[in-house]
Parts: C-alpha cells; structure tokens; sequence
C-alpha cells in the first residue's frame, strides 16, 4: 500500500483499541488511504461454520487535498472518514456481529449526514483496491480480510435495499463512482 506516515492513535478506548494508519499519496497512486488497526485483535462473531472472515480490518481513500493537520481534524467536515473508520471497526465487536462485503450501515438512527459538507449518510463494506491487498495471513488460524468503506447517500441504501447490492454496484459502476470519497459526487440511485 505504501509507507505509513501517520498513526492516528487512540486514546481512549473501550471494547477495542482501534488506531488508524495513514499512507499518503504516491505517483502510481496520488490519494491517501487511511487504515484502521486493531479491529482484527479480536475476532468477529460469524455463524458456525459459515466461510464469513472471523478477522477484519477497513479502508478509506480520499483525495489527495484532504485535509489532516491539527486545526481541519478539529472540523467534522475533515474529520468524519476517521470518524467513520473507527465506529465500524468497532461496530461488530460492540454488537457481537460481523461485518463483510455488502453489508450496508446507516449513521445513526434516524439516519444523518457524516458532516455538513455532504449528504453522504451511510456506508457499503466491499473488497479492497487493490485486490493484491484482500487478505494477511498470520497464521494457520488467522486470516485478515481487508475491506474497502464507500460511503453513501440515502436513497442508494434504500436502493440495495430494495433492489439489491447487484442493482447499486451496477449503478455506481456505471456512474464511475470509485473507492474515492467525494463528498459531493453524483448519487446514483
């Protein structure tokens, strides 16, 4: 993926201490990909005997303009993808559940915006860009999936909620909608 530059550390932590590393842009790659670590320390509750991955940790892309000195990750507007990274890390150890491709979670209840820059209110988990970057094996035991976090609007959740996550994929595929957060892309639904 690249050399971390960053580590957003946690400071306070409860179920699970969830840090968030930073790979700034590259030539063949000029985005910053942020990554949590700590969401694979424990495993994620999956049915018995399904093949769904026990371990997990995610990503965001944003563009390279983004903002990450002290003063902008005081404003939301710059600040909610690490916002974000961090409550779905923690999400399924919180609930005891899973999280894995297509899963699609709301933010919050009733269902809000991650920032007044953007309408963009929910998330679709998927595989990870690129695709050399799915999976670490540890051990015999142990296998992280990586997952890639694409934020979206409310009528494209209620899209796959309807239709699908075939219809929706298809549409943002079409709109060439990317790993890339803009907050003020085009909605697709």
């Amino acid at each position: 993926m690249g050399e971390v530059e960053t580590i957003f550390h946690e400071i306070v932590s409860d179920t699970i201490h969830i840090d968030v590393l930073q790979v700034g842009p590259t030539e063949e790659f000029p985005f910053w990909r942020l990554i949590t670590s700590g969401m694979s320390d424990l495993p994620m509750s999956t049915l018995s005997g399904s093949d769904d991955p026990r371990y997990a940790e995610l990503m965001i892309t944003l563009p390279a303009y983004w903002r990450f000195d002290n003063e902008s990750l005081k404003d939301e507007n710059w600040y909610w993808p690490l916002r974000l990274l961090k409550q779905l890390a923690r999400l399924p150890h919180s609930h005891q559940a899973w999280l894995g491709w297509g899963h699609a979670i709301p933010n919050g209840n009733p269902v809000e915006p991650y920032a007044d820059n953007t309408k963009l209110c929910g998330s679709i988990i998927l595989l990870c860009v690129p695709e050399k970057f799915e999976a670490l094996r540890i051990d015999a035991e142990k296998e992280i999936r990586f997952f890639t976090v694409v934020p979206l609007y409310q009528e494209e959740m209620e899209l796959r909620r309807s239709c699908g996550t075939t219809e929706l994929l298809e549409r943002l595929a079409h709109s060439q909608v990317s790993d890339i957060i803009d907050p003020q892309r085009r909605n697709t639904a």
